[in-house]
């Protein structure tokens, strides 16, 4: 007796039609997933722009940023190495430094400012702020801005002129808005003209919140003897040279004397957002593609029963066991391909979507979108291996019984 044979044709006919008998059912299914896949191809893709966004605007600031300092000792508690005073044109020289600047706070011993000098013991027009030195350069280095005035130059660190700018705090504080009148504060008696107002600074927050003057006023007035930070605006690209150059430049016989600080790799960062994103939101995604894998499992299990008439009358007419099984694979592998052509556009479009309303460029792995439906047939696959040998295994006359 020949064998039944089945045609690829005939079965994927076959399971179409037992798919489309049931579309409600099928539909609801084919969502859980769906919801599966497109949690997961929009967490993987918004991982990646989000991480793509953030090395973008790292390459712009902190790439750039390098500092020393002169914390001594391991911890910082060692003795400090002074800078040398002609800091800026050491560090200057280097190949690939924009600009460079060096700060540090002064003791004022207690001194407190104030923009008019009153003797009313109840109007409280003194203010402990913090005083900051600092070299020229250091407003080109922080990226700062003024709001109004000029910063100071190399001509007023020279002759150690009584000038100052203020933070916008500092200048709030003391109530200071304009500077074309030249307005003067005091530390305690000794008065310093203000000749600007600072704006903002990309770096080096601190300015903020100061009085800031020359490093040379402060030398003469307040004993000031070194910066403890060197800001150096580097060109992108070569942080990591200046890092070990600097140093030397500044100390050549001992430069282990100063801690460096440097930007990390792009590519580390980039790695560590995206695997902080996706741990948390691959288990979501996980999660939702077992649900969909279960609903896919517990519907063919459920079309199994509905249809043990039907498998009966096959098996009776000379169908196979592996014909029965191959049918519903095919079955649940559909549903499963199906959910995961549908979740990739879902989870392609959320991409898109967010990354438009933060104006990010959306970035997505060319294999996710090809992956994605294969993942969801791997996942229907495997969720209508029970249920299809347990169909395989109903004996013909059982099911025609139970069937009828």
């Amino acid at each position: 007796m020949k064998p039944t044979r089945l045609e690829w044709r005939d079965l994927i006919v076959e399971s179409i039609a037992g798919l489309a008998s049931r579309p409600a059912r099928t539909v609801l299914t084919v969502l859980g997933t769906v919801l599966g896949i497109s949690a997961l191809v929009a967490t993987v893709g918004i991982a990646q722009t989000a991480g793509n966004q953030i090395v973008g605007a790292f390459s712009e600031l902190e790439a750039t940023s390098v500092t020393v300092s002169n914390s001594g000792g391991f911890w910082g508690g060692g003795p400090q190495q002074a800078f040398p005073q002609d800091v800026e044109d050491r560090i200057g020289r280097l190949n690939g430094v924009v600009a460079v600047g060096a700060m540090g706070p002064v003791n004022v011993n207690g001194a407190l400012a104030s923009a008019v000098k009153l003797d009313d013991p109840l109007a409280r027009n003194e203010f402990q702020i913090d005083v900051i030195a600092a070299t020229p350069g250091i407003l080109d280095a922080v990226k700062g801005e003024l709001t109004m005035g000029r910063w100071f130059d190399a001509g007023h660190d020279a002759r150690a002129d009584n000038v100052v700018v203020l933070g916008p705090g500092a200048a709030e504080a003391l109530n200071i808005f304009r500077v074309d009148q030249q307005p003067v504060i005091f530390l305690d008696e000794d008065p310093y003209v203000v000749m600007g107002i600072l704006g903002n600074v990309k770096r080096q927050p601190s300015l903020l919140n100061a009085i800031i003057m020359p490093d040379g006023t402060a030398r003469r007035d307040y004993g000031y003897e070194s910066a403890d930070t060197v800001q150096i605006d580097v060109s992108l690209g070569a942080s990591a040279l200046i890092a070990e150059q600097a140093p030397i430049a500044l100390h050549p016989a001992d430069p282990k004397v100063f801690t460096v600080r440097k930007p990390p790799s792009a590519d580390s960062l980039r790695n560590r957002v995206e695997g902080d994103v996706n741990a948390l939101f691959l288990i979501l995604g996980g999660v939702s593609l077992l649900v969909g894998a279960i609903g896919i499992a517990n519907v063919t299990l459920v079309s199994v029963l509905e249809r043990v008439g039907e498998i009966g009358l096959r098996r009776a007419v000379g169908a196979r066991r592996r014909h029965i099984a191959a049918q519903f694979l095919v079955e649940s592998t559909t549903m499963g391909a199906a959910g995961g052509i549908l979740g990739a556009t879902v989870g392609i479009l959320i991409i898109v979507i967010l990354a438009a309303s933060r104006e990010w460029t959306p970035v997505l792995a060319p294999w996710i979108p090809l992956g994605a439906p294969m993942l969801g047939a791997i996942t229907g696959l495997v969720a209508g291996l029970y249920p299809s040998l347990r169909a395989a295994a109903l004996e013909p006359v059982e099911a025609l019984r139970s069937g009828t």
